[in-house]
């Protein structure tokens, strides 16, 4: 694969979305403000923020019930003992937690600070304070976009659905896929030449990674209000996989 130019597009006009709203529908909307129409290659990156939102993935704090083992944490690490027991119950283990710190992986194989449930942006507006889980199945939620799309457009873009994510040994926090469709989101390159015709030996590139960090730029981490982002340019011949494909299997993981 080889990228001689890529343009990225926010779609504009879409409106704050609620639980039971055609995410679809909307996109395919902001598609057509834009004057945009999908072309081979094209890859729509969407914030988890809008998935989990029109899934209906929030919930009531008020509606959680706090274990011992979460208020005992919650103490540790100076959080809400509600928010601590929703985010054990999205995870299978803690993997560090300190003050103000929790990391843990969740159910889905994700490493990631508190299993991606976040408060940001959830807009109370009623006043009722709501946590957003990461949609149940990020990959199945990607196809079922993409099929819809497909129908509202009359060609499916590629999805992914983005989250951020902070890294082990590097600061700041940087857009990652945690759901894929119509893509490789992981691209193995091993057996390929290099410029010198050597043979590629480990190159695995993490492809829907990269494109959900450039849509990232585009999409902001606060008010730009920009959760969909059309990246053009990209050409790929490898087979679909989803973006599961990416957690590394505790079998290949060095620092488990």
């Amino acid at each position: 694969m080889t990228v001689a130019k890529l343009e990225l597009f926010a779609l504009p006009g879409l409106p704050m979305i609620k639980a039971g709203d055609d995410l679809a529908a909307l996109l395919a909307d902001g598609f057509s403000r834009a004057g945009l129409k999908p072309q081979a290659g094209d890859v729509l990156a969407l914030a988890q923020k809008i998935v989990s939102k029109a899934e209906g993935r929030s919930v009531e704090l008020a509606s959680v019930e706090p274990s011992a083992r979460a208020v005992a944490l919650a103490a540790e690490v100076q959080k809400d003992p509600r928010l601590v027991e929703l985010i054990l119950s999205e995870s299978v283990r803690v993997v560090r937690s300190r003050p103000n710190v929790l990391i843990v992986e969740h159910r889905l194989g994700f490493v990631m600070a508190n299993a991606g449930i976040d408060q940001s942006n959830v807009g109370p507006t009623d006043g009722v304070e709501r946590a957003l889980l990461l949609p149940a199945d990020p990959d199945g939620s990607a196809a079922t976009l993409r099929r819809r799309l497909g129908e509202l457009l009359g060609a499916p873009p590629a999805v992914i659905i983005t989250d951020s994510f902070g890294r082990a040994w590097r600061r700041g926090t940087q857009g990652i896929a945690i759901g894929a469709a119509g893509l490789p989101a992981l691209l193995d390159l091993r057996g390929n030449p290099d410029l010198f015709g050597r043979t590629l030996q480990v190159s695995i590139s993490g492809f829907a990674d990269e494109i959900a960090a450039a849509a990232s730029l585009v999409q902001g981490q606060g008010n730009e209000a920009q959760p969909a982002v059309l990246v053009r340019g990209l050409a790929w011949t490898a087979p679909d996989n989803p973006a599961s494909e990416l957690v590394r299997p505790a079998a290949e993981d060095m620092f488990r």
